[in-house]
């Protein structure tokens, strides 16, 4: 696909950008090069066909996922102004005084 002048006069009109007469032939060699790269992702192969991306050589084997909690130097309640039934008792805000 090639970009032309007046297709770049269109869309910096649309981007409301100002572009004068001598940044013209730039810019659109530059925006045709932007279109012609767009259009090269098109012959990449993606879903069923693509094949599975792994970083690293095909030989290194995955460590198992395991979630498990990372114990903490000191418990919550030792530095929780108020620690109650695993909770930290905060205040209530003045606005939620009557409620």
């Amino acid at each position: 696909m090639s970009i032309g002048r007046e297709d770049v006069l269109h869309v910096a009109k649309l981007a409301e950008l100002a572009v004068s007469d001598e940044e013209l032939p730039k810019l659109t060699e530059q925006l045709g090069r932007i279109v012609d790269y767009v259009a090269q992702l098109n012959e990449v192969p993606a879903g069923e066909q693509a094949p599975p991306y792994l970083a690293g050589p095909d030989k290194v084997t995955l460590r198992p996922d395991v979630v498990a909690p990372v114990p903490l130097a000191r418990p919550p309640a030792d530095f929780a102004p108020e620690f109650s039934q695993g909770l930290f008792a905060v205040p209530r805000l003045g606005a939620m005084e009557d409620q």
